[in-house]
């Protein structure tokens, strides 16, 4: 039938649009909770002939009589209760549910009185009455298409119904508007597991947290009144409900509503925790980093709001055929009633009766729900999994994809390596140029540099309170550089200073010897002339191998682009199992590469950090690691992966495959019917009836093979 619309229904409510992940908190404070409206759900996935714009999200009320496509094909989603109480039409004193029972009793009562001859007037009365119960909401939607001169599906059946009653089948008149009226309510009903998988998202962040106070007590607060830096414990069993750093204690944290992860993750003093995630046994507590407008679990929420209002190619063009194909029907039966009469002599109650059935029969329902079903289940799927897609467009081209290129260190590595070798070069002591490189590299947010910040022993005092560095400068794909007491300190790679040459043949043995080693070397200098190396060794994760092995299992290429250099890099690529490496990579060089790599097939991206961004952004699908990746990275990707697990790519594809499957069975189940049923009515074999229940089960049956995609794993 089809009118449902693909709802996403969120207490989330965009504070300010040019923000990812600003969003109102669904909790008001407890002083302030009376006076604030209750949040309306959104909708900006559309089902109807008539709707082809993404960009006017529509607001379904809670009390609204009917399930609707969009505002401008019905009233009730734009109308309040209040108003339509007001209306002359309201007969809002029994629900929708009883309306309908009360009019297919009606309706069968007024089938039987026909059938066995009693008085017409019965029947007829009975018929009205039916059609008034169950058909006022159709007959207005399909006024006010006609006004527009865009006949969508109500219209169709209000002109059938009506045009069955002008040649006297009442009876049959009333059932057509039951069963469609039915079949809606059935879809509503069917498509609420659909928005209940993204609902499910919403209802996972606490409404209450202990928090302590200035004077160390410790008070029940509503989450969206916590700040930032305000101190949370969490108890065994309990949903945590911001983000946050562990300051104190330690516990396991089931994060497979956010992450997707299947097995519990332990969290100790420093490591992070998400909003909505799960504590197991232990106790802790923990220092908020993110409002409820703010926390990972938000920024999900609104990234599917933002992908379900971006159509794939293929839905549009569903929706662009709907809308020639609804006044082609119309056009074919005002001849069918109008030609063999007027030119051929034949009976007018014949082919109006099947002008009607065509009607009926070409209502374009199960067509336009072929595809925003299995989209929005397809990205409710993939949102459990932890796999956030920004568009219905990259869901569909996932299955095209012919190779993927991936960054090295966080994205196939742990990207959590430890200082492995210290070698000094000039008088200075290791120690102190391992407090040098420190400080240096406390600036940086990259691995390798973290490391080196790690490897400085705990009792030492922090690097950057005794070391007055200026002019902290971040060189782009080399390292990083400051000014110290009017002298440049600069933690580069090798080819910064071979760039310059200032770097020996002794000194580059020794760094080719510890990169084939595969371990990251980088150097501290001083007005560019070498102080001491430091050997950095990171390892690659077990799940990163699986990813590959099944990339190419489903033949996909795979391509490491990484700035490391190339013994590193080899080293690395030969242990996943990677197909091809390109090794000292800038930016600006893995931008090349995927620009060439792009020119001849479907290129993927995945990678974690800035120097990933151009990349990511020019590939045909960008992959961010959500887990460690970095803000620019995540918000250039097209999909982020929450838990950093490749795994999930090979998934995403075989969702892509399964979701354009279930489209492509969706669309020629619904037009392969449709055309059945055309052609046996124009040989005189179809019936309102028979037309009726074709169109409700073909759309029952799109939307419940849609919804199989739920169950995708």
């Amino acid at each position: 039938m089809g009118q449902t619309s693909i709802k996403k229904i969120t207490k989330l409510t965009p504070v300010n649009p040019a923000r990812p992940g600003a969003l109102r908190p669904n909790n008001p404070p407890l002083e302030t909770q009376r006076e604030t409206p209750k949040l309306t759900p959104k909708i900006t996935l559309s089902c109807c002939d008539a709707c082809d714009s993404e960009e006017k999200p529509v607001v379904l009320k809670p009390a609204a009589t009917q399930l609707s496509c969009c505002s401008s094909c019905s009233a009730d989603a734009s109308t309040t209760t209040k108003q339509k109480s007001e209306s002359r039409f309201s007969l809002n004193f029994i629900s929708p549910k009883q309306r309908l029972v009360v009019a297919g009793f009606l309706a069968v009562a007024a089938e039987a009185l026909d059938w066995f001859e009693v008085p017409t007037l019965f029947p007829v009365l009975l018929a009205l009455l039916a059609v008034a119960l169950s058909g006022v909401a159709t007959y207005k939607k399909g006024w006010q298409a006609l006004r527009r001169f865009d006949p969508n599906m109500h219209a169709l059946m209000s002109i059938a119904v009506t045009g069955a009653c002008l040649i006297g089948q009442w009876p049959e008149a009333a059932m057509v508007m039951v069963l469609f009226n039915i079949a809606e309510y059935l879809e509503g009903k069917s498509l609420e597991r659909a928005r209940n998988a993204i609902q499910e998202l919403m209802t996972l962040t606490p409404e209450q947290a202990l928090v302590q106070q200035s004077d160390g007590s410790w008070k029940v607060l509503y989450t969206n009144t916590v700040s930032v830096n305000q101190v949370i414990r969490v108890k065994p069993g309990v949903r945590i409900p911001l983000d946050g750093t562990v300051i104190r204690g330690n516990s396991s944290v089931d994060q497979a509503p956010i992450t997707g992860e299947s097995l519990p993750v332990d969290k100790n003093e420093g490591d992070i925790v998400y909003a909505g995630t799960i504590n197991q046994q232990g106790s802790f507590d923990y220092r908020v980093t993110a409002t409820t407008q703010n926390t990972l679990l938000a920024r999900i929420i609104h990234s599917v709001e933002q992908a379900q209002g971006k159509r794939a190619p293929i839905q549009r063009l569903v929706d662009r055929f709907a809308r020639v194909y609804t006044p082609i029907i119309l056009t074919i039966a005002v001849l069918v009633a109008l030609v063999p009469p007027l030119f051929f002599a034949a009976s007018w109650y014949t082919w109006i009766y099947k002008a009607l059935v065509l009607l009926v029969i070409g209502c374009p329902c199960a067509l336009v729900l072929s595809t925003p079903v299995a989209i929005v289940s397809a990205l409710s799927v993939a949102a459990k999994h932890g796999i956030l897609i920004k568009g219905g467009s990259y869901l569909e081209l996932g299955r095209k994809l012919q190779i993927i290129a991936l960054d090295k260190t966080g994205t196939l590595t742990t990207g959590a390596p430890q200082l492995s070798d210290q070698i000094a070069i000039t008088e200075k002591s290791i120690e102190e140029c391992l407090a040098l490189a420190a400080a240096l590299a406390s600036h940086s947010n990259h691995p390798v540099s973290q490391a080196i910040v790690r490897g400085l022993p705990a009792e030492k005092l922090t690097p950057s309170d005794s070391l007055a560095f200026e002019n902290f400068t971040a060189l782009t794909g080399a390292g990083v550089q400051a000014m110290l007491n009017g002298k440049q300190i600069a933690l580069t790679n090798q080819q910064y200073l071979s760039a310059r040459n200032n770097l020996n043949s002794e000194l580059g043995k020794t760094i080719t010897r510890l990169e084939q080693q595969g371990k990251t070397v980088v150097i501290l200098s001083e007005a560019e002339q070498p102080l001491a190396l430091f050997a950095v060794a990171d390892t690659i994760k077990t799940s990163s191998q699986q990813a590959i092995a099944e990339l190419h299992r489903m033949h996909i290429d795979t391509v490491m682009l990484t700035g490391d250099n190339a013994h590193t890099a080899a080293q690395i690529a030969s242990q996943a199992g990677i197909d091809q490496v390109y090794s000292n990579q800038l930016p600006e060089d893995k931008l090349n590469q995927i620009e060439t790599l792009s020119k001849q097939k479907v290129v993927g991206m995945v990678g974690d950090g800035i120097n990933d961004a151009p990349a990511l952004a020019r590939a045909s699908i960008g992959f961010a690691m959500g887990g460690m990746g970095s803000d620019t990275a995540i918000e250039t990707a097209d999909i982020a992966l929450m838990d950093d697990d490749l795994r999930k790519i090979p998934l995403f594809v075989r969702l892509s495959q399964a979701t354009w499957n279930k489209m492509l069975q969706n669309i020629t189940a619904a037009l392969g019917i449709k055309l059945l049923f055309l052609v046996a009515t124009l040989f005189g074999y179809g019936t309102l009836w028979m037309a009726v229940f074709a169109d409700v089960g073909t759309s029952l049956l799109v939307v419940a093979n849609a919804m199989r995609l739920l169950k995708f794993k």
